[in-house]
């Protein structure tokens, strides 16, 4: 058997699968209290902007050298918090259609 036998079983399970994932996760809300909010978002937000931050992800404490992570300041740091991973996205509305593409 060649792998050209099974192409219309592939694309219907994977279509299937991308169908099923959509309802879960648009319908489901399967993961929806994964997220939260800030309380003060406005203030976290104004905290933020002098960063002018480009996309990408930031690690709060930031160690450059996992060498660091044995040190007594770069522990307190962990220990004091808060400890925190930021995604950083473009400015302008959400789109599904890059992501999804």
């Amino acid at each position: 058997m060649f792998i050209a036998d099974f192409w219309l079983p592939i694309l219907v399970a994977a279509v299937a699968v991308f169908v099923a994932s959509s309802v879960i996760h648009m319908v489901f809300k399967w993961h929806a209290s994964d997220y939260h909010g800030f309380s003060n978002e406005e203030a976290v937000r104004a905290a933020m902007s002098p960063a002018n931050a480009v996309p990408g992800k930031y690690f709060v404490p930031h160690c450059a050298d996992m060498k660091d992570l044995a040190k007594p300041e770069m522990q307190k740091k962990f220990i004091d918090g808060p400890v925190a991973i930021v995604t950083v996205r473009r400015p302008g509305p959400p789109s599904m259609g890059t992501p999804l593409g």
